[in-house]
């Protein structure tokens, strides 16, 4: 996992949220926002990232239950 995406995870407060998800979507997280050439999109794919741990129920602009 790329320091960043660490650091963003634990200020805020995401992390167990993130190791909860299943390990597909840990993985497509992290592929897709180390895919981004940009550091811009890094950042927006992060971002959305953070904002679907917070719902909890959104995987990719996707509704996801457990």
């Amino acid at each position: 996992m790329p320091e960043f995406v660490r650091a963003a995870l634990d200020e805020r407060g995401l992390r167990e949220q993130y190791d909860a998800r299943p390990a597909y979507q840990r993985n497509d997280y992290l592929l897709w926002i180390n895919k981004a050439k940009q550091d811009e999109t890094k950042q927006k794919r992060l971002s959305q990232m953070l904002e679907e741990l917070e719902e909890g129920f959104v995987y990719m602009r996707m509704d996801w239950r457990r």
